[in-house]
């Protein structure tokens, strides 16, 4: 039976991928409505693929979760941050916070301190 942190994991890491991949356009709009430079994003980017990656990869070798799972809220909590900063309606600012949750969830399974 599969564990509703894996669920999460695929959750977070196909969520990422997908808007990272898929949706860059709008990711290149919203850089630059938050003032950041290309550079940035593309660091941004590259680490949150990266991060998707070891999440998933975590499903196998779950000693690899626990960071990138950290990470990953990290970068959500920033996202919180920005949308913030530019006055964004709830609706763009949704997607990140329930990633940064899931996150969260994800880091708290792993420490063992919820089931």
């Amino acid at each position: 039976m599969i564990n509703l942190s894996v669920i999460a994991q695929l959750i977070v890491a196909i969520s990422v991928i997908i808007v990272w991949v898929f949706r860059f356009d709008n990711i290149v709009k919203e850089f630059k409505q938050y003032g950041l430079s290309d550079l940035i994003r593309t660091l941004v980017g590259a680490t949150k693929i990266a991060l998707a990656t070891l999440l998933i990869t975590g499903i196998w070798y779950p000693s690899l979760v626990l960071i990138p799972a950290l990470l990953m809220a990290l970068l959500m909590l920033s996202a919180q941050y920005f949308h913030f900063k530019v006055n964004n309606p709830w609706q763009k600012r949704m997607p990140s916070f329930f990633l940064m949750l899931l996150s969260l969830y994800i880091a708290a399974v792993t420490l063992n301190l919820i089931a």
